[in-house]
C-alpha cells in the first residue's frame, strides 16, 4: 500500500512539474502568475541592497546619517541605495517605485537596466521617471511581444490611439496632441502597413478628418475610402491636395487670430475646427522624379509638406508619414522635413543607415535595437521621440478587412470640409454595418 501511495505522489509531482513546464512555453502569463512572480519578488527582496551596490547605484550617506549610524545605532555605515516605496505585481511583471537619493538620476538606472535584468532573472527592465526624484522600475517577466495582447484598459481619452504593445506590457499610444508629427520607417513586410491599419482603425471612431495619400495607386488606402475625407493616388493629385491643406491651414490661423488665441484647442468647442490627420503611405513616391518636368511638382509637394510639419500643429493638422527610407538621397528638403517629424517608429530595416535616419537624431541608443529586429517577428519596431527615450513595441496583427469594416461602420463621422470636397473618394453604396458609436467630443483641455 505504501508503494502505491508513493507512486501516486510521485506521479502527481511529475504531472505538476510537466504542467508548469508546458505553461512556461505555451502560457507564459499563467506560469508567471503561479511561479515567476513570487520567485522574482522574493529574489528582489533578498538581493535588492547588494544588487544596487554592485551595480553602482548607491551613494555615500550624508555626514549626519553616518554619524548617527556609527555613534547611536552602533552599526556599520553602508552606502545608501534608492529607497523602495512600493512593490506591485502585475500580470506581466513587477513594478517597483523608487525614491532616488541625492546624487543619482534616472539615467543611472537606465544605464544599469541590463545588469538589473540579469541579476533578478527577468526578461527586461525599463526605467520610467514618474516625478522629480521618483522612478518606476518596470520588470517584465516574459516576452510579452511574442504574442501581442493589448491591455484591456488601453483606450485613452482625446486624440490618442493605442496602436501597439510595449516591451514592458503597457500600451504604446499615438497621441497627436503630444507628438503631432511622426515618421514610420521599415523594409518590405516589416509591419508598416499593419501599424497604419491600427492607426486608421483607432482614428475611425474619433471626430477627425482622415486624409490619405497613397501613390501606389491606392492599393492600401482605397479600402478605407468610406471613412476618408480625401484620398489621392498620384503625385499630381497629391500636390493639389497638399496645396489645399496649406490654404486650409492659413484660414485656420486667421480664425485663431480673430479670437486672440494661439492654439486651436483654446477655442470654444462650437468654433473649433475638426482635427485633420494626413496619412502618407510611401513618402519616397512624392520626392522622386522621372524627368525634368516633374521638378516643379516635387518642389510644390516638398514645400507644402515642410510648411505643414512646421506650423500645422497649432491648427489641428497632423502628419503621419511612412516610408522604407527617408534620407538626403531623396533630394532637397527631405532632411529638413524629417527634422520636423518628432515621433519616430522604425521597423526592421535592410541596413544600419536606414535605422540611423529614423533614430540617430532623437535617440542614438535606439539605433542598435532597430538593427536587431528579426524577420520572423513582423510588426516589431523601436519607437522614440525627441525626449531621448525609446521602447521596443509590436503591433497586433489587424487584417485589411477588419479595418475596412470599421471604416464603413463609422462612415457617418466623415466631417464636411469644403477644402477637401474635390478630393473625396467615391464610395460605392453598401449596407451599413451595425455597431455602437462611442464617439464623444474632444474636451477643451487634456
Amino acid at each position: 500500500m505504501s508503494d502505491l501511495s508513493m507512486m501516486l505522489e510521485t506521479t502527481g509531482v511529475l504531472a505538476g512539474a510537466g504542467g508548469l513546464g508546458y505553461a512556461k512555453v505555451r502560457a507564459p502569463g499563467v506560469y508567471w502568475s503561479l511561479v515567476g512572480l513570487p520567485v522574482t519578488w522574493g529574489r528582489f527582496t533578498v538581493t535588492y541592497r547588494s544588487t544596487m551596490d554592485v551595480c553602482g547605484l548607491t551613494v555615500q550617506p550624508s555626514r549626519l546619517r553616518a554619524f548617527l549610524a556609527r555613534n547611536v545605532a552602533r552599526r556599520e555605515v553602508l552606502p545608501v541605495p534608492p529607497q523602495v516605496r512600493r512593490v506591485r505585481g502585475t500580470s506581466t511583471g513587477l513594478r517597483v517605485t523608487l525614491r532616488l537619493p541625492a546624487g543619482l538620476e534616472p539615467a543611472d538606472l537606465m544605464a544599469a537596466s541590463e545588469r538589473l535584468r540579469h541579476a533578478w532573472g527577468v526578461h527586461s527592465v525599463t526605467v520610467a521617471e514618474t516625478k522629480p526624484g521618483y522612478v518606476e522600475l518596470r520588470m517584465t517577466g516574459y516576452d510579452v511581444l511574442r504574442r501581442v495582447r493589448m491591455p484591456r484598459r488601453a483606450r485613452p481619452a482625446g486624440l490618442a490611439v493605442p496602436v501597439a504593445l510595449r516591451e514592458d506590457g503597457t500600451a504604446f499610444v499615438r497621441d497627436y496632441r503630444k507628438v503631432p508629427m511622426a515618421l514610420t520607417l521599415g523594409a518590405n513586410s516589416s509591419g508598416k502597413s499593419v501599424y497604419q491599419r491600427n492607426l486608421i482603425k483607432g482614428l475611425a471612431g474619433l471626430p477627425v478628418a482622415l486624409v490619405g495619400i497613397d501613390c501606389k495607386r491606392g492599393v492600401e488606402q482605397s479600402a478605407y475610402a468610406p471613412r476618408l475625407s480625401a484620398l489621392v493616388t498620384t503625385p499630381d493629385e497629391a500636390a493639389a491636395l497638399l496645396d489645399a491643406l496649406v490654404t486650409e491651414m492659413g484660414e485656420r490661423f486667421d480664425l485663431l487670430s480673430r479670437h486672440g488665441v494661439s492654439d486651436m484647442w483654446e477655442l470654444p468647442e462650437r468654433l473649433r475646427p475638426v482635427p485633420v490627420v494626413i496619412l502618407v503611405d510611401e513618402v519616397a513616391e512624392l520626392f522622386l522624379i522621372s524627368s525634368k518636368k516633374d521638378e516643379e511638382r516635387r518642389e510644390r509637394i516638398v514645400t507644402a509638406l515642410i510648411r505643414l510639419a512646421q506650423m500645422a500643429r497649432a491648427v489641428g493638422i497632423y502628419l503621419e508619414v511612412c516610408g522604407q527610407r527617408f534620407g538626403s538621397e531623396l533630394g532637397k528638403g527631405a532632411t529638413m522635413l524629417r527634422a520636423q517629424l518628432t515621433g519616430r517608429v522604425v521597423h526592421r530595416v535592410n541596413d544600419k543607415q536606414t535605422a540611423e535616419m529614423g533614430l540617430a537624431d532623437v535617440a542614438p541608443d535606439a539605433v542598435m535595437g532597430a538593427g536587431l529586429i528579426p524577420a520572423e517577428r513582423p510588426g516589431t519596431a523601436v519607437a522614440a521621440d525627441s525626449s531621448g527615450g525609446w521602447a521596443k513595441i509590436r503591433t497586433p496583427h489587424t487584417s485589411r478587412e477588419e479595418v475596412t469594416a470599421v471604416c464603413r461602420r463609422f462612415a457617418h463621422l466623415v466631417p464636411d470640409l469644403p477644402a477637401l470636397a474635390p478630393f473625396r473618394p467615391h464610395v460605392p453604396a453598401v449596407a451599413p454595418i451595425a455597431g455602437p458609436s462611442l464617439v464623444k467630443p474632444f474636451p477643451a483641455t487634456d
